[in-house]
């Protein structure tokens, strides 16, 4: 006799699903803008602590990207698409502090503070937002905004008095 087992196909709850987009998308989108922006910014620090400040930021860049996965992951895992493209992205996040040229170290490292600070601020919302709808979701929040946070002290180290 053979066992047969079945497979539901039918995706997560709608409205955790929902939550978890509504609250991760965010997240998602900063964290993938931070990626493109950290590199930017590593390509073009220049003065004081640049070899400190220009390999840490390819560090937060590789962080940025897992990250990013990690929150897309639990949307999809969940049933609903994301749409993470560039042109989506730059229309769902504001500007970066990062500027496009050469820029002193102390100014970089403050920019890509202040970019981080926006993700920290949505990563807040998600942890609020999902604290009754999915700690699964919340606990991906809770898991980013704690390594981003460690990012961010290394990055103040820098520029701290």
């Amino acid at each position: 006799m053979t066992n047969t087992h079945t497979v539901s196909t039918t995706a997560a709850d709608p409205n955790v699903a929902s939550a978890a987009a509504q609250f991760l998308s965010p997240v998602v989108f900063g964290l993938q803008a931070l990626s493109v922006n950290g590199k930017q910014a590593h390509w073009h620090v220049r003065g004081a602590n640049f070899v400190g400040v220009h390999e840490f930021l390819d560090v937060v860049v590789d962080h940025a990207r897992d990250w990013a996965d990690t929150a897309a992951e639990r949307i999809v895992a969940l049933g609903l698409p994301i749409d993470a493209r560039l042109t989506t992205i730059a229309s769902k996040v504001e500007a970066t502090q990062v500027a496009a040229g050469f820029t002193k170290s102390d100014e970089i490292v403050r920019a890509v503070i202040a970019d981080i600070d926006a993700i920290l601020a949505d990563l807040d919302a998600a942890v609020a937002g999902l604290d009754e709808m999915d700690l699964t979701s919340q606990d991906v929040a809770i898991e980013i905004k704690r390594g981003l946070e460690k990012d961010r002290w290394f990055l103040v180290a820098h520029v701290a008095e």
